[in-house]
């Protein structure tokens, strides 16, 4: 019986944290995990052998590791519309990866681009592919370390940018709502306009950065 009792308390916690609203601190660092776990995710894909250190991944079940499939599964749509946008991202933006400011200031730059116009789902799933397609990147060029720098530059970018139109929305799980369909061979609008924004900026980012290279 106490073990019940005991349970059913720890269950009520687990609802409350969910029921609640999220602090900026969660968001942050929610956004840090689920940009850990898309990195990890693509690299695997493109076979990019790295020695990473342990980290915190979405619980397998859990309402984070729900989000991080479906954030996986739209980007998985979004690099199919354009499959060479989110490669070779530093080549495209012709920077080095030796430099931390340099990455830094070239994925924050990206990112503020990305969002110019304003926020929509389509384009939080545009900044995770630059952040993964920009690790991969780095990790390929013998610059693992830089994956770090990556995700810590998302997650700042999620606490000065993003936080109060995720809170509006409840969290990071708003985006399950986004699939409406599973059909493959229906690709989503604003998907597509998160590829076209993203092309169209890349050339204009390469104009800001080239003064400091």
């Amino acid at each position: 019986m106490e073990m019940l009792r005991r349970s059913s308390v720890f269950a009520a916690e687990v609802m409350e944290v969910f029921d609640r609203s999220p602090t900026d601190k969660e968001l942050v660092s929610q956004a840090k995990a689920l940009c850990r776990d898309y990195i990890n995710s693509r690299l695997i894909q493109a076979g990019v052998s790295w020695s990473k250190p342990e980290y915190n991944a979405p619980v397998p079940g859990g309402k984070l590791a729900e989000v991080s499939t479906i954030l996986l599964r739209l980007g998985d749509e979004l690099e199919y519309i354009r499959p060479n946008v989110y490669r070779n991202i530093a080549r495209q933006l012709n920077i080095s990866l030796h430099s931390e400011s340099v990455v830094s200031d070239a994925f924050l730059a990206v990112a503020a681009q990305i969002f110019t116009a304003g926020i929509t789902w389509g384009k939080v799933v545009s900044l995770y592919a630059v952040a993964a397609g920009l690790a991969v990147d780095c990790v390929r060029h013998a610059q693992p370390a830089m994956v770090h720098t990556i995700v810590d530059c998302l997650g700042e970018f999620v606490r000065k940018t993003l936080v109060t139109w995720l809170k509006r929305r409840g969290g990071w799980a708003d985006i399950t709502k986004c699939v409406v369909n599973t059909d493959p061979s229906l690709r989503s609008h604003w998907l597509v306009a998160a590829v076209c924004s993203f092309g169209h900026f890349l050339k204009a980012i390469f104009f800001v950065l080239l003064p400091e290279r």
